[in-house]
């Protein structure tokens, strides 16, 4: 019964401890605004002090780029599970983060947790945590931790989130000096973008939405948030005036979403078609076909690529390494010439040297005189897309009218 019981405590924090999406910006904690907060709270953060009225162990996590180009900032906290004992128990945070030396610029933060039933006796510690995000500088954060009880446990340090040199001239998604919440909807609408009419670039997204590890039963949240910063790349782009999508999933072998010649991506019809996916079970029917990934793929990208029904500027194939049974017969793509319009092969691929050879993808677009760009960190993706968005303007501007005309439709 005691292993019984510890493992459903364990399983209960592990969910507490997801990533604080429960975590709020306060309200009125905009520069110059004011927030509302109780007294004792506001003096324990003013004085900066540390206090271990419950004895937690606060870790400052280091801020690190993500390919989203925010800096990513945040805390572990462990706590013994003795200290939590008892029924009806209340976790709230309370944390402010500011710019080195401007505490009138703080951005206050809220997080709370209600605490399962817990033995007298239970050993071992929760762990929690929360994130916010920052642009490059220096900042200070004064965090505390209270129970139903009262007690408190209070926490201050630096951080400083900085570009190397060699990536200064990355435009980061937000701005020196800033502090803002942790994002928790992945699948967000993009604002509108101011659309250049000059080029008005008409490309094609081809999209596998797929996790690094080929045998994951689940879409990793790293994985998901790598592809998401890349299409957003591409959504953001002042040249493109229509996308057209398609993401699939090599595992399951099917089209998850499809959208065509949009002046925006409809990234929450995106996120709900990718509730269907179900990795951890095998079509029967797919078990009994020989080489079948290698014929789906020959297919989807003859169909998407080779032929498609329009001509776009330019076609951008994502995701991770595809590995396949058999080999893709090249002559299906050898035969299709020269393709009227360029296409690029961005392979999201964390470990290049784990994993350094050509995928079944790479090929295909080798063989089809485009173009591959290894992504394994943000500054990949930023300077591979730089290099993309100026070639597909490139390959337009040099194109007879009667080419180009269809995709400028």
């Amino acid at each position: 019964m005691r292993a019984i019981r510890w493992d459903v405590l364990a399983g209960v924090f592990a969910i507490v401890a997801i990533p604080a999406y429960s975590q709020v910006l306060m309200p009125s904690s905009a520069p110059g605004g004011s927030v509302r907060l109780f007294s004792t709270d506001a003096a324990i953060l003013e004085a900066g002090e540390t206090r271990k009225d419950i004895p937690c162990t606060v870790t400052p996590a280091k801020p690190f780029l993500g390919f989203d180009l925010k800096f990513h900032a945040g805390y572990d906290v462990a706590v013994p599970l003795k200290e939590l004992a008892g029924s009806d128990n209340h976790l709230t945070m309370v944390f402010r983060v500011y710019p080195e030396h401007k505490p009138e610029e703080a951005a206050y933060f809220s997080q709370h947790w209600s605490v399962p039933s817990i033995d007298e006796d239970a050993g071992g510690a929760a762990q929690l945590v929360g994130s916010f995000d920052v642009g490059e500088g220096k900042y200070h954060v004064d965090w505390l931790m209270r129970d139903r009880a009262e007690r408190v446990c209070s926490f201050s340090w630096d951080s400083e989130a900085t570009l190397p040199a060699k990536d200064k001239q990355i435009a980061l998604d937000i701005e020196a000096g800033s502090v803002r919440p942790a994002e928790s909807e992945p699948f967000k609408q993009e604002p509108p973008v101011e659309r250049s009419d000059k080029e008005n670039l008409n490309v094609k997204v081809v999209i596998n939405f797929a996790p690094q590890d080929t045998l994951s039963a689940t879409l990793q949240p790293i994985d998901t948030n790598a592809l998401l910063s890349i299409l957003r790349s591409i959504a953001r782009d002042p040249h493109i005036g229509r996308f057209s999508i398609v993401a699939f999933n090599m595992q399951e072998q099917r089209v998850i979403y499809r959208q065509d010649a949009a002046k925006q991506i409809d990234f929450p019809a995106l996120g709900q078609s990718l509730r269907s996916l179900n990795l951890g079970t095998v079509d029967v029917k797919r078990l009994s076909q020989k080489h079948g990934d290698t014929e789906f793929l020959t297919n989807f990208l003859t169909q998407e690529i080779v032929d498609p029904k329009e001509q776009p500027d330019a076609v951008i194939i994502a995701g991770p390494k595809v590995a396949t049974e058999g080999s893709l017969p090249q002559d299906a793509f050898r035969q299709a010439g020269d393709l009227k319009f360029p296409i690029f092969y961005m392979n999201y691929n964390l470990n290049p040297t784990a994993n350094p050879w050509r995928d079944a993808i790479g090929t295909a677009v080798k063989t089809l005189k485009g173009a591959e760009f290894t992504i394994s960190r943000p500054r990949d993706l930023f300077f591979a897309w730089t290099d993309i968005i100026g070639r597909i303007v490139k390959s337009k501007l040099g194109r007879p009218a009667a080419a180009s005309g269809p995709a400028a439709q």
